[in-house]
């Protein structure tokens, strides 16, 4: 691979410190690398939308909740993984530029439902769309079969972390 900043610094510490094992940092340090920036070339579209870093997460986890594309601040917080204070100023955001609505829950009248607009399901739609394609793209490089296993190998990863 040329130009692999991971090997680099893997060599560097091989050579300051032999008595280290530093193969962990060739997957680990490399997917951190990866998530960077893959980060940044997936943000485009949601930037363009003038959407906040964590606002598509919503409305993506609002819009396949299914009709009527609604959730309660605590169904989000679980489902996009932040805290309900950060729920919050998301959803503060999305009502301002008219992607989400908010109303008071049937069955709590202290609690609240955040539903979808019809104009956010179509953003959603479109930017899910364009999100699917630039992920597609970022893993072009890869045969089906190195997909497949990948996938696979992350997967392992994932149910050691639960």
């Amino acid at each position: 691979m040329e130009n692999d900043a991971v090997v680099e610094i893997v060599d560097q510490w091989r050579h300051e410190r032999p008595d280290l094992d530093t193969e962990p940092m060739l997957v680990v340090g490399r997917m951190f690398r990866l998530v960077g920036a893959w980060d940044r070339r997936l943000r485009g579209p949601f930037a363009e939308a003038g959407l906040g870093n964590g606002d598509f997460d919503v409305l993506a986890a609002l819009r396949r909740a299914g009709e009527p594309f609604a959730l309660s601040a605590g169904e989000l917080s679980r489902t996009v993984l932040v805290t309900t204070g950060a729920i919050t100023k998301r959803v503060d955001r999305l009502e301002a530029s008219g992607w989400v609505t908010r109303s008071v829950a049937e069955d709590d009248s202290r609690g609240r439902r955040i539903t979808l607009t019809a104009a956010g399901v179509r953003l959603t739609d479109k930017l899910m769309e364009a999100h699917l394609e630039n992920q597609r793209m970022l893993i072009e490089t890869l045969d089906q079969a190195e997909r497949d296993a990948l996938a696979g190998l992350l997967a392992k990863l994932a149910a050691a972390e639960d």
